[in-house]
C-alpha cells in the first residue's frame, strides 16, 4: 500500500505504512520520525511511533497540517532503497516460564480461553507444532526480539520475533479478556510478545514472568533513573530462561537497588538481517556479556 495520511482531530496526523506489521514497514516508520525529530520544526509538539505507522502531534497554528504532510513526503521520498541501519542497544531480560503467579491467574480465568482444559503456554505451543513446553520455550527465548513499539499502558513493550514468517509464533488472544493480570508478565498475542508493565487487565497468553521491573514513576531501579519507562522502539531484546531460585535472587537485587538488566549498544542493520535472518541476529546475541 501506499503511505496513508489521516487527521485525527486538529492536532493529530496519523500516518500508516503497511497494512501489516513487518521489519521494513517498522524501519521506515523509525528512520521517518528520527528525521523529524531531528529536523526540530517549530509546531511539531510529539512524535509516537508505532508498529508500522506513526502519529505526530502539531500545533496547527503555527504549522499547517499541508506543511507537515509535504515535510513528512520528502523525509520518505529520501530514504530511497538505502539500507536501514538503527543505532540502538540489545537488552537481556530473565524470565521465569510456567511460574506460579500467571498459573494461578490463568486458571483463574479458563471459561474465557480457547482450549480451558491447557495451561497457556501448553496451548501455544501445541498450536504451533512444538512436541512439548520445552521446546516451545526454547523457541522462544532462543532468538532476539524488536520493540516495535512501548504504550497500550504505560511502559507496555510490544516485540516482534526476528525470524523469518514462516517460522514466527503465532497466538490468539483470550476469547474474552481477563480482569486480572501479573505486573511483569511475559505476554503473546497475535504476532506480538508483550511485558505487561503494570498489573491489569489483559487478554495475551500468559508463559512466564520476568523480577524486572520496566516501568516506575519512583525510578527506585538503577536502569530507570534517566526515565521511568525502560524499553524504547528499535530495542532488541533477549529472553533468558531462570529458574525460581535465580528470580528470587534477581528479585532480592531489585529491591535492594542493585540490579539493572544487561544492556549493550549495538548497529542494526535491516539489509543484514534479511540477506541472513537466521545467522544475523545470532550474532546480536554475542553482544551481551
Amino acid at each position: 500500500m501506499s503511505t496513508r495520511y489521516t487527521l485525527g482531530g486538529d492536532e493529530h496526523l496519523f500516518v500508516e505504512l503497511s497494512e501489516s506489521m513487518s521489519l521494513d514497514a517498522f524501519f521506515r516508520g523509525i528512520l521517518i520520525t528520527q528525521e523529524l525529530a531531528h529536523r526540530d520544526l517549530s509546531g511539531v509538539t510529539e512524535i509516537c511511533p508505532a508498529n508500522a505507522s506513526f502519529q505526530v502531534r502539531f500545533d496547527p497554528d503555527v504549522l499547517p497540517v499541508a506543511d507537515l504532510r509535504a515535510e513528512l513526503e520528502s523525509i520518505e521520498a529520501g530514504l530511497g532503497a538505502r539500507d536501514a541501519v538503527l543505532d540502538t542497544r540489545i537488552v537481556e531480560i530473565p524470565v521465569l516460564y510456567n511460574d506460579p503467579w500467571t498459573h494461578e491467574t490463568l486458571m483463574r480465568f479458563r471459561d474465557r480461553h480457547q482450549d480451558p482444559d491447557s495451561t497457556d503456554i501448553e496451548y501455544a505451543a501445541r498450536i504451533n507444532g512444538y512436541d512439548d513446553v520445552e521446546r516451545f520455550i526454547e523457541a522462544h527465548s532462543g532468538t532476539p526480539w524488536f520493540v516495535s513499539m512501548v504504550g497500550f499502558v504505560a511502559g507496555l513493550p510490544f516485540m516482534y520475533q526476528m525470524v523469518e514468517r514462516e517460522r514466527q509464533i503465532q497466538v490468539p488472544k483470550y476469547l474474552r479478556p481477563r480482569t486480572d493480570t501479573p505486573k511483569g508478565t511475559l505476554g503473546y498475542g497475535g504476532a506480538f510478545s508483550c511485558v505487561y508493565s503494570v498489573r491489569g487487565a489483559g487478554g495475551y497468553q500468559m508463559f512466564g514472568v520476568t523480577p524486572v521491573p520496566i516501568y516506575d514513576p519512583d525510578q527506585r531501579a538503577p536502569h530507570l533513573r534517566d526515565f521511568m519507562i525502560f524499553f524504547k522502539p528499535g530495542d532488541v531484546v533477549k529472553f533468558r530462561p531462570i529458574d525460581r531460585a535465580e528470580y528470587d535472587a534477581i528479585l532480592a537485587e531489585v529491591d535492594a537497588g542493585r540490579y539493572a538488566p544487561p544492556t549493550m549498544p549495538i548497529r542494526f542493520s535491516l539489509a543484514e538481517f534479511t540477506a541472513d535472518p537466521t545467522g544475523y541476529p545470532a550474532t546480536l546475541l554475542e553482544a551481551l556479556p
